[in-house]
């Protein structure tokens, strides 16, 4: 009567212990399964490589991380205009070409945007290209040699837009190579002015090659009747005014 007692017992332990064998294989089997159709490539050409060209700010990792392909991803699972869209959300990439070199290796070449000014906004300094996108605040870093844009985009989108033409003008004179700071103020349009190595000139809106033209000539005036000068002022057309120190006279 035991024997027959363990037996039974026996029994159905050995049955609960297959049963259990067989929801485990089963249950490995359908996520197998789901793994596999719901990406069906995951095992195919794995990307082991990322070759990067034409980056100089930013960095691999970055590229890699705004690419959000990782490495073991089957080079077959994504489309390159994906990639693409994803990695044109930096203010930093103006373009980007995706080619997929099998079996294991995909090679990005990257056009990147230029800093072009120093934009100071809300006592914050931020690079920016030559189309006044922020392309990121500058902060415990070494600041570049550019001319500083004063003001706030978000306010007046006009002003930055003239600081921008002006310092364009500027580059095309060789003022922004040949002076040692320049910062250009642009709350208004009417209201531009440039502060060149110290020197105030109120510039305003439009015809900046020729105002340039007429401050470069003033200054070699100035110069030689050796004034000592507080502000220029070109905003007048065909007209220049130069508004000298007056000095105090202390009795």
């Amino acid at each position: 009567m035991k024997i027959n007692r363990f037996k039974k017992h026996r029994n159905i332990l050995i049955i609960a212990r297959n049963a259990v064998s067989m929801i485990l294989i089963i249950s490995a089997a359908v996520s197998l399964y789901l793994l596999i159709y719901s990406n069906p490539f995951k095992f195919i050409f794995p990307v082991k490589h990322f070759l990067f060209s034409g980056n100089k700010h930013l960095t691999d990792d970055e590229l890699r991380t705004f690419s959000c392909i990782k490495k073991g991803d089957s080079l077959l699972s994504f489309s390159g205009e994906d990639i693409c869209n994803r990695m044109l959300k930096s203010p930093w990439i103006k373009s980007v070409n995706i080619k997929k070199i099998f079996p294991d290796t995909l090679l990005m070449t990257i056009k990147e945007a230029e800093p072009f000014a120093l934009l100071e906004m809300n006592e914050h300094l931020f690079l920016i290209d030559d189309q006044g996108n922020l392309l990121e605040e500058i902060k415990n870093k070494s600041v570049p040699f550019l001319p500083v844009i004063t003001g706030d985009p978000f306010r007046d989108k006009q002003g930055l837009k003239e600081a921008i033409n002006l310092a364009n003008a500027m580059n095309r004179k060789g003022l922004s190579t040949q002076r040692e700071h320049i910062e250009i103020k642009a709350y208004k349009p009417h209201e531009i002015t440039a502060v060149i190595d110290g020197l105030e000139v109120k510039i305003g809106e439009g015809q900046y090659e020729e105002k340039l033209d007429k401050l470069l000539k003033l200054e070699e005036d100035i110069k030689n009747m050796g004034i000592n000068v507080a502000y220029i002022d070109l905003r007048f057309s065909g007209r220049a005014f130069v508004k000298p120190v007056i000095e105090k006279v202390i009795k």
